[in-house]
């Protein structure tokens, strides 16, 4: 864990003994369950805490939350980012979304016992709960490590934020093209593009984490559904 104490220390981000226990026993659950159901193809252990927990908290170095803020974590797979966010900072409100209920089971189940805190997990698709009261425009910040392009994801996630609030994507280091084809979605959606923030994890692969402040709330016919979505991007 040293190389993420370090990593962490540079982007002014500080993990208390607490928080290290916590990451390991994190890890260890996800690298034993993963024989079990698919959670990451990242099983090597200084591959995991680079790739997995120095990428999640680098969140925390370059993206302002703000004290007991709510975040919901869309894809979140096997809880990334939102874990290491929660491991890191136990006043967040976290809401962890996936379409996969199985890992969610995992995190409910496993996780959450283990590291001794508690977040809310949804199962669900995103398209469809965003357009739902208790999720609609009622989070601070919305984050997001999920394989789609910058415009599609845009539609997915932006609707979750409220007015004053941030989507954070965690894009990679050559992200122009997809910010210049996404601006129009951006627009539309009621969002406006902050920072674009570029930096290297320790083993010097390439980051990027695409701030997109709501600036006018989600016209209410969005999101489209998921098809329309991914065939018609914005």
């Amino acid at each position: 864990m040293e190389k993420l104490i370090n990593y962490c220390n540079s982007i002014g981000v500080t993990l208390d003994e607490t928080a290290i226990n916590r990451l390991e026993k994190y890890m260890s659950l996800v690298i034993e369950w993963n024989e079990k159901i698919n959670l990451t193809s990242i099983t090597d252990r200084d591959d995991f805490i680079v790739k997995h927990f120095c990428d999640s908290l680098s969140l925390l170095g370059n993206v302002d939350f703000p004290q007991s803020a709510r975040v919901i974590d869309i894809g979140t797979g096997a809880g990334f980012p939102a874990i290491p966010l929660l491991i890191a900072r136990p006043d967040l409100r976290i809401t962890m979304l996936d379409s996969l209920n199985k890992r969610l089971v995992f995190i409910k189940e496993q996780v959450l016992p283990a590291i001794g805190l508690d977040a809310e997990t949804v199962h669900g698709r995103a398209e469809e709960l965003s357009k739902t009261k208790p999720f609609r425009e009622s989070f601070d910040l919305a984050v997001s490590r999920a394989v789609a392009n910058l415009s599609a994801l845009s539609e997915y996630c932006l609707p979750f934020v409220k007015v004053g609030g941030v989507f954070a994507a965690m894009k990679g280091y050559d992200c122009e093209e997809e910010i210049d084809s996404a601006e129009n979605a951006v627009t539309t959606l009621g969002g406006e593009f902050g920072d674009a923030v570029r930096f290297k994890l320790p083993d010097n692969s390439g980051r990027c984490i695409v701030v997109i402040d709501k600036t006018e709330p989600t016209p209410a016919k969005y999101p489209r559904r998921g098809v329309k979505i991914n065939k018609n991007p914005l």
